[in-house]
């Protein structure tokens, strides 16, 4: 079978729409989930993470890379400058490391109706975010730019609270907030949604190798990236952040200025989705997918 290289392709003004709804929804859910309370099982803490589904539905049903920068800058955004707080160079390791997971799991699914395949991609997204985060800790802590208390004199005790940590944040919010809602979006949104945006559906009947997913520029750029984010956060941790600043008004405010972040967000997906269905109506698809001239 002849593989189809060009598999999925987007106008300028479609791309820019794909990054705006995604930083607008993600950066949304993400002041809900600073709503949401945590729950306390003896020595594990149960809380909400992230909405990771709506990131990743949104890189396996239109463009992974536009979407995934969005949801990343989205977070920093809504979740961090309008709240007053701008953490400079450590902001970048959240960015890279969140984009960067959210970006392969994108690319794994070359079939979104293949369950199998939205799964794993989906699960991969959120272990390679929760890995780098983790490791970025653990190694703050070996390399000394970091207090750690658990153990005192006893950096290796490390290894085993991130670890915990890491499961609990994989198992717990990775299946309930992203596996699962995931795969029930996905193949019901798939050929329906993007018509009434006035895009097409990405190829399902293009094929892709392991190779070609594993490819060695992929696995050497996302190295490079991972390296880049922990470099950032290593520096933010030594005094070195370059761009930092709280807004120290808010605390007078109180804490209902998060309302204003979670308004502004839903005005700007609510804004940004009527855009695209209005030009979806201007643009009508075929049924095999293909825009109209």
């Amino acid at each position: 079978m002849v593989q189809l290289k060009k598999r999925y392709v987007l106008t300028q003004s479609q791309k820019m729409m794909v990054f705006i709804l995604s930083m607008s929804l993600y950066g949304l859910s993400n002041m809900i989930t600073e709503l949401i309370p945590s729950f306390q099982l003896g020595p594990i803490e149960l809380s909400v993470e992230y909405f990771a589904f709506i990131p990743l539905t949104l890189c396996i049903l239109f463009h992974p890379f536009y979407a995934a920068v969005g949801a990343a800058l989205g977070e920093i955004i809504f979740g961090e400058v309008m709240l007053g707080q701008f953490g400079g160079l450590g902001e970048l390791e959240k960015f890279i490391g969140f984009s960067l997971a959210m970006f392969i799991a994108g690319c794994l699914v070359n079939d979104p109706k293949n369950r199998r395949q939205v799964g794993i991609a989906a699960m991969t997204g959120v272990i390679i975010h929760q890995f780098i985060s983790c490791a970025v800790d653990i190694a703050k802590v070996w390399i000394g730019v970091e207090e750690f208390e658990a153990v005192p004199g006893l950096a290796q005790s490390v290894v085993v609270v991130e670890g915990v940590s890491f499961l609990n944040d994989v198992l717990f919010s990775g299946i309930l907030f992203a596996l699962l809602p995931t795969l029930y979006l996905v193949p019901r949104l798939y050929g329906k949604i993007e018509p009434l945006l006035g895009m097409k559906p990405r190829n399902n009947k293009t094929k892709y190798s392991l190779g070609e997913i594993i490819a060695p520029r992929v696995v050497v750029i996302s190295i490079i990236l991972a390296v880049t984010a922990a470099v950032a956060e290593f520096m933010s941790e030594s005094d070195m952040a370059l761009i930092e600043w709280d807004a120290d008004f808010l605390e007078s405010v109180g804490g209902w200025f998060i309302w204003v972040s979670i308004g502004v967000a839903a005005v700007v997906a609510l804004i940004t989705i009527v855009m695209l269905l209005r030009k979806g109506k201007k643009t009508p698809t075929n049924v095999d997918g293909s825009q109209q001239a």
